[in-house]
């Protein structure tokens, strides 16, 4: 699942979903983001972990930070998932290992204005008012403070994945910002040069590339979202990118991974 935006959703239509869950016949969840925002994701967490037996592989979307700053928001969710085990924020968890041929890492990720053309763009996104960290800053810092978060997520997950890719037949690599423009695609096709810088992380692309490369006996798959817009890119043979779907008010289970 991705961009589930819970917090759209009357009470109502959240047990409704929580029901249609239940439904599946599954040995785990994984959510690559945007589960809520920093006022409820929390919240919206512990209703999953208190309805669905299985374990919830998830990272952290830009939405889920509004209205607070990036540490703050870490460090609640941090101290709330040390006593959920069913909860798995991967961005601060060693690679997984699903069985002896499948691992699964992630990180939240981030735009890092990048691609495209983030100097003279006009399109802003809601997450420079609402993410504090994010607010106010010139167009020139805007885009250095984008560069480190997206540099400072591929830091945390380049040992990780290493690690899993030495050890396992198949990666899976969750995370919230499609990491190739051809994997950016938003409403029906793909991102064009005003989004791209808020819609992709080369940084990430760059990793994943290279690890594909040095590895070419293992096969990666990237699950991301944030752009709504589905679709699937394979820059190389051993290496694909899920994008996933998504509208607000109605959230949904895009793929269902056999491992």
């Amino acid at each position: 699942m991705s961009d589930i935006h819970l917090n759209f959703l009357k009470e109502n239509e959240l047990q409704a979903f929580i029901l249609k869950l239940l439904s599946y016949d599954v040995d785990g969840w994984i959510i690559s983001g945007d589960i809520g925002t920093s006022i409820n994701t929390i919240y919206y967490l512990d209703i999953l972990a208190d309805n669905l037996p299985q374990p919830i592989y998830f990272v952290l979307g830009n939405h889920d930070f509004y209205h607070s700053t990036l540490d703050k928001t870490t460090f609640a969710i941090k101290k709330f998932v040390e006593n959920k085990p069913q909860l798995i924020w991967l961005t601060w968890s060693e690679y997984q290992n699903i069985n002896s041929k499948t691992a699964l890492v992630g990180d939240d990720g981030w735009c890092d204005a990048r691609l495209g053309n983030a100097l003279k763009t006009t399109i802003m996104l809601n997450d420079f008012v609402h993410i504090q960290d994010l607010y106010g800053l010139s167009r020139q810092k805007l885009i250095e403070k984008l560069n480190r978060l997206g540099d400072e997520s591929v830091l945390r997950l380049k040992p990780k994945l290493i690690a899993a890719a030495k050890n396992h037949e198949k990666v899976v690599i969750v995370t919230h910002v499609p990491p190739f423009a051809e994997a950016s695609w938003h409403r029906g096709q793909l991102s064009k040069d005003d989004w791209l810088p808020w819609y992709s992380c080369k940084a990430m692309g760059d990793l994943l590339s290279h690890c594909a490369k040095t590895y070419p006996g293992v096969g990666f798959l990237v699950l991301c979202g944030h752009t709504h817009g589905g679709g699937e890119y394979n820059p190389c043979p051993n290496l694909s990118i899920l994008s996933a779907k998504a509208d607000y008010f109605l959230p949904r289970v895009n793929h269902i991974l056999e491992v």
